[in-house]
């Protein structure tokens, strides 16, 4: 653990990760299952003590949660001079944005293909977005990303799909899209305008899990459905990932997170034989132009927000930016080429200050205070870390330092529980879709900060990375893989047990 001062938690002697966990360190990242660890601690052993700091996960700029929970106000220690950057930054990422051409030049060029009109449209105040529960209703904040097997590719992490890419758009700038609400005529002739790629839908399958005290939880997964595939047929080995739009609050905080801390945590050939392997993923800079580690994303395949940010809006809104100049058409789709763009003198759909403008409003985003500990979810945190889900779920960090403008972000202690790396999940979490480093069965552990909030800040509970769990309870039963043990352990539990870990979760 040399170098790795950004430790909180005093020395706790336990088998998870013994080699390694001799100060539960705390690590970040988007969104997936809850436990994902294996070896559960022996009974009795000692759990750390509860810290002040907790109660504050977002440290000095953990914001209130009352009386409106949001996921979208800035960081109580966000210098006055920035906030007028902050509000201008969230105002454009609800700005809906128009087809070009027009004489509104600052905010036109949607399309021609899209998923979103705007960048909350999908992260509906800051939070998760929702996927349909029922069989009849497209998708529309939750993307479907496409890929063929083969050789990888360094540069997208996937090979795409010839004809769609690798990322279906549900919706077009199409007249006759937007006028009937279906995709067009496919015969340029009669109808020169580009379609959709297609209508997206989820049939739901559902199995039954029994406790040993005779209670039972329905679980469910999705399956997607294509239907009016607008560019011809796709292909017979595609690979299909449907992944949520995961919340965005405190990410600042996660890219502050010293790579190098991370990197300590790593163990990729699992020399402790603990059943973990850790895994830093490793993913292409789109600016820079080298492999560097990635943190950002279900399977960690963007290396920084900025990457990231651009990348939500070429590839979501069709719009073009400095990091991703291009129409987000295939070589196949011409009518999307030949679509008129909202192109200004730069050369972009959206100029490089108002790329600054929106990446510094994601980054400032506060994290809520967390929730009053009961006797309860007290109770609850022992099991937590008795269960082992903290061997992946890392409690806390303190980010490294930082100046200029983002000096409000260095030397804080937060407590996302995450550890922004690669985990098997097992084959019931699998998508069997690479992404750069990542196998079809790894995903990024997600930060579990403020997910009780989830509810009352958009009305969306929903977890894991595609949206399948309605609960705490249904996210910890689908983990298999490195997570097998910590699901076991939560299984074999009372109920008021069970209960008391989740209370724990929901109070972070």
């Amino acid at each position: 653990m040399a170098g790795l001062a950004s430790a909180v938690f005093p020395v706790v002697k336990m088998t998870i990760r013994s080699q390694i966990f001799h100060h539960f360190i705390a690590a970040a990242g988007t969104a997936l299952a809850l436990c994902v660890c294996t070896t559960v601690a022996e009974p009795g052993n000692a759990v750390p003590a509860r810290l002040t700091s907790e109660a504050f996960p977002g440290g000095e700029g953990s914001v209130k949660f009352t009386p409106f929970a949001s996921f979208e106000l800035p960081a109580t220690n966000l210098p006055e001079s920035q906030r007028p950057l902050f509000h201008a930054g969230k105002a454009l990422a609800n700005q809906p944005w128009i087809k070009a051409p027009t004489a509104t030049d600052a905010r036109d060029g949607l399309g021609p293909l899209y998923n979103a009109r705007t960048c909350l449209g999908c992260h509906i105040n800051g939070g998760r977005g929702p996927v349909p529960h029922k069989g009849d209703e497209a998708i529309f904040t939750a993307i479907l990303r496409l890929s063929v097997p083969g050789e990888k590719d360094t540069v997208r992490g996937s090979k795409p799909e010839p004809n769609y890419g690798d990322q279906l758009q549900g919706q077009a700038v199409a007249l006759s899209h937007q006028l009937r609400g279906k995709i067009p005529a496919k015969n340029p002739a009669t109808n020169p305008e580009a379609p959709p790629e297609a209508r997206i839908y989820l049939d739901w399958l559902e199995k039954t899990v029994v406790y040993n005290d005779g209670e039972s939880v329905t679980l469910r997964s999705p399956r997607p459905r294509l239907e009016e595939l607008g560019y011809g047929p796709i292909d017979t080995n595609v690979l299909f990932s449907l992944r949520a739009a995961p919340a965005i609050h405190g990410v600042g905080l996660l890219e502050s997170i010293d790579q190098a801390a991370i990197n300590a945590l790593a163990d990729p050939e699992d020399r402790d034989n603990d059943g973990i392997s850790g895994r830093v993923s490793q993913v292409w800079d789109f600016e820079r132009g080298v492999t560097v580690a990635g943190r950002f994303g279900w399977k960690a395949n963007r290396a920084n927000l900025r990457i990231t940010t651009a990348g939500a809006f070429q590839g979501d809104l069709g719009i073009t930016n400095p990091i991703f100049p291009g129409q987000p058409c295939t070589a196949l789709q011409r009518r999307c080429q030949r679509t008129p763009n909202g192109n200004d003198a730069d050369g972009f759909e959206l100029p490089e200050h108002l790329l600054t403008l929106t990446v510094g409003f994601v980054r400032n985003i506060g994290v809520p205070v967390s929730r009053k500990q009961t006797a309860q979810s007290d109770l609850g945190r022992t099991y937590f870390f008795n269960a082992g889900c903290a061997a992946c779920h890392q409690p806390s960090y303190v980010t490294a330092p930082r100046s200029g403008d983002l000096a409000h972000l260095g030397g804080q202690t937060i407590w996302p529980y995450t550890d922004l790396m690669l985990h098997d999940m097992g084959p019931g979490l699998a998508d069997s879709r690479p992404d750069y480093a990542a196998s079809g069965s790894e995903w990024r552990t997600p930060p579990l900060w403020s997910i009780g909030l989830s509810a009352k800040v958009n009305g969306v509970a929903t977890l894991l990375h595609d949206g399948r769990a309605r609960s705490v309870e249904e996210a910890i039963l689908w983990h298999g893989g490195e997570g097998t043990a910590a699901r076991q352990a939560f299984a074999s539990m009372g109920k008021y047990n069970r209960e008391a870990l989740i209370a724990f979760v929901e109070s972070l």
